[in-house]
């Protein structure tokens, strides 16, 4: 009897040592599988813009001001004087103190801007090329009555189709410093 009381204690040995290997292994899966999770969630922050880490600076930037402009409508520079365009335009600008300064001289700023729209024709209105050039006209025409210097424009290497951004979002610009107005944005674009 004493060879069948000394053979279970070997097998609750090997048994025990068989559930501490598959335990550690268990644990060692579940960590790499945290720690592989973790770096792909960091690197889709990242990629997205998402929350700034240590190194990059803590204060967050303020979100921008939308200051929307009334709707206008303007005779267009075609041949025969019978195309019009109606453009709803919205500024984006840094604060509301630059946006309490853009209303100060919201009069001339309009009457520059339908200048502006007045000289162009529809066929330069309907390209993207054409939107983006009045864009960055408007802008400046903003920045003049603030007296800022508008920036200088950028050169494109090359030529951009319509279809260029079928599958992913246009890049934003970045915003050059000491200029109050980020971006002009069309709310509404009729060309008729």
């Amino acid at each position: 009897m004493s060879e069948t009381e000394a053979a279970p204690p070997k097998k609750s040995k090997k048994l025990i040592v068989i559930a501490a290997i598959v335990l550690l292994v268990v644990v060692l899966g579940g960590a790499a599988a945290w720690f592989f999770l973790s770096q792909r969630h960091a690197a889709d922050e990242d990629e997205e813009g998402g929350a700034p880490r240590a190194s990059q600076s803590a204060t967050p930037k303020a979100p921008p001001t939308f200051l929307p402009l009334e709707s206008m409508v303007v005779n267009l520079a075609d041949p025969g004087g019978d195309r019009f365009a109606q453009i709803g335009i919205t500024l984006e600008l840094d604060d509301a103190k630059v946006a309490e300064q853009v209303k100060a001289y919201m009069p001339s700023i309009r009457s520059s801007v339908l200048l502006l729209v007045s000289q162009r024709t529809s066929d330069e209105l309907l390209t993207r090329d054409g939107k983006e050039k009045l864009a960055a006209d408007v802008r400046r025409e903003v920045l003049r009555p603030l007296g800022i210097a508008p920036p200088k424009p950028t050169k494109r290497s090359t030529p951009r189709d319509e279809d260029d951004y079928d599958d992913e979002e246009p890049p934003r610009r970045r915003a050059e410093p000491n200029n109050p107005v980020r971006q002009v944005l069309f709310s509404s674009f009729i060309v008729q």
